[in-house]
């Protein structure tokens, strides 16, 4: 969107989420709620963003958006007036138009927030607020009207008496300034009782000065639903995983028992894949079509392809390839890759380790620090004993080896192409390939393989 630009509020000290990290950076659905505000511009069109920090948490955020966005600081708390004109120095002769969000209102759709800056350019209007009907208006500040419709102010809920409040049409929180306007006008907010700036105080300004005020309407209330405590915050994150599981769902893929499956935010899924009840898809994970993810698994950053199973097993940071299985009970943790058609059974763990096409590693082992070639056999209760209790070291199994159950090997060590490895052995010397090893510690023999 040619000459606009966005600001984002996060210097709020959000006390009242009782908690040591700053309430911008609580998460819903996998997703710190400061990102929301920035994804959404982006997504519509905004180029330059300035998001508002404290002092306290200016650091935390940086780390989290990095040279993505510009910051100001607002030194104490002054209200929000007060923390846009922070921005003044960064926006004033660079846009024309502003658009302002809370980082508190994730549910925000872009629908919405687009349907907003047409109707300012629609208007041309010199304020615009977004604004909901709800049945009490809360802790939210409401929209006054005259008889014809117009906006004359915004009382916010700070400065009203008595409660609760009855049905009301409210501030949502969304805003769209003109630029210079805006500038020229910040100044002259007076301040309210309690010391800060209110932003909506412009509203009543502009209207004063009989300029044009918007107040437009968004259909669904649950857009405006904003988070100041942990019980809002679990409101929100409910309402955003009902609208998560039902996208996903009418874009083709199966939930069974939606109400125990948990998708993030930032997940995709192939279509026709089915999700079992009391499943997890978390953070970046990424699940290819025709999958059957459950029941009872957890699947967090991670890789899977096409046609794959993950049966009750965890995956952490991990890729399966397309036609991998897993489980039931097993983990991937962060640096496990399966290549097409591995097979990982029940009760194994996989550690910064690969396995080639084909590798099979059915039931009760570790695998850690390991590259493990094709159509390699993993007897049960297989280790790999990579921790010497200094340094991790690998193994390395070469393609179409056979490793016996039971099996130690002592990294670091090799098996070669073909090799075995008897029941029980405890490997300590590398084996050459087609050799076969048994004992403990293990003695290398020729093998021969057995006559039909």
């Amino acid at each position: 969107m040619d000459g606009w630009a966005g600001v984002v509020l996060a210097a709020g000290q959000g006390a009242r989420m009782k908690s040591k990290l700053p309430k911008a950076l609580h998460r819903v659905c996998g997703k710190e709620m400061a990102r929301y505000p920035v994804e959404l511009m982006r997504r519509i069109g905004i180029g330059r963003i300035v998001v508002v920090v404290s002092p306290s948490n200016c650091g935390m955020i940086h780390a989290m958006f990095g040279d993505e966005v510009e910051y100001a600081i607002q030194p104490r708390v002054s209200g929000t007036g007060d923390a846009v004109d922070r921005t003044r120095e960064f926006l004033e002769g660079d846009a024309a138009q502003v658009l302002v969000m809370n980082c508190d209102a994730p549910l925000l759709r872009d629908q919405s927030v687009q349907g907003l800056v047409q109707s300012h350019r629609n208007s041309s209007a010199t304020v615009s607020m977004m604004t909901a009907h709800v049945p009490a208006s809360q802790d939210l500040g409401v929209i006054l009207r005259d008889v014809s419709g117009r906006v004359l102010e915004v009382r916010e809920a700070a400065d009203a008496s008595g409660g609760p409040h009855g049905p009301a049409e409210v501030n949502a929180g969304v805003y769209c300034f003109n630029a210079s306007w805006l500038w020229d006008h910040l100044a002259k907010i007076d301040r309210s009782a309690n010391g800060e700036k209110y932003l909506t105080s412009l509203a009543g300004m502009a209207s004063r000065l009989e300029m044009t005020v918007v107040g437009d309407s968004t259909s669904d209330v649950t857009d405006i639903l904003g988070v100041n405590n942990r019980v809002q915050l679990a409101q929100v994150e409910s309402t955003m995983r009902d609208r998560i599981r039902e996208r996903w769902m009418l874009a083709g893929v199966t939930i069974q028992n939606p109400e125990s499956v948990q998708i993030d935010a930032d997940v995709s899924i192939g279509q026709d894949t089915v999700i079992l009840p009391n499943t997890m898809l978390l953070g970046n994970a990424k699940i290819g079509e025709d999958c059957e993810i459950g029941p009872g698994s957890v699947v967090r950053d991670s890789r899977v392809g096409r046609g794959c199973r993950v049966t009750a097993s965890v995956l952490e940071e991990s890729t399966m390839e397309d036609g991998v299985d897993i489980g039931p009970f097993s983990h991937l943790r962060p640096g496990a890759y399966l290549e097409r058609g591995v097979h990982i059974g029940n009760f194994v763990e996989v550690k910064e380790s690969r396995f080639a096409a084909g590798a099979v590693m059915g039931h009760f082992g570790y695998a850690g620090d390991a590259s493990i070639g094709a159509r390699v056999n993993m007897g049960a209760g297989t280790i790999t004993c990579n921790y010497d209790g200094k340094d991790k070291h690998r193994t390395t199994i070469g393609s179409d080896a056979f490793i016996g159950c039971d099996t130690m090997l002592i990294a670091p060590v090799s098996v070669g192409d073909g090799a075995y490895t008897g029941a029980g052995a405890v490997v300590t010397k590398d084996i050459p390939a087609g050799r076969l090893a048994v004992g403990v510690p293990a003695r290398i023999r020729e093998h021969k393989p057995k006559s039909d």
